[in-house]
């Protein structure tokens, strides 16, 4: 096994689609990042040991001895992975690290709403469209 974190993304959501799409062409072909659609039929949380509440409250991803990150620290590893290390090493700084970590809680709580996800104030998950 040659990836270095696995990524469960939400493929129904644009903004987080187009994340993992920056995150493949950084990656190169190189297999760095092993990709997982939570949105994909057939896609089984429980096969994870977890519910899909717990994959959509925020992002988790798994590294390759089993252990799971959660939040920012999935993202430190993405960068890492594609070999941004110097702009983890910032986000590692205090201050940084703080603001982010608030940041990334304050738009995991509001994403499906952010990303036009929500109909009459009622935000519901969606099987992901392709198209």
């Amino acid at each position: 096994m040659n990836w270095l974190i696995e990524v469960f993304h939400d493929g129904a959501c644009p903004l987080c689609r187009r994340e993992v799409d920056m995150l493949r062409r950084l990656d190169r072909g190189r297999g760095r990042i092993r990709f997982t659609d939570i949105a994909a039929p057939g896609f089984d949380p429980a096969a994870h040991d977890r519910t899909l509440d717990d994959f959509m409250a925020r992002i988790q991803g798994r590294l390759p001895a089993g252990t799971w990150v959660e939040g920012v620290e999935v993202f430190r590893r993405l960068y890492a992975a594609v070999g941004l290390g110097p702009l983890v090493a910032l986000t590692r700084l205090p201050g940084v690290s703080h603001l982010l970590d608030a940041g990334y809680r304050a738009f995991a709580k509001n994403r499906l709403r952010l990303t036009g996800r929500c109909e009459d104030d009622v935000c519901a998950v969606r099987p992901a469209t392709r198209g």
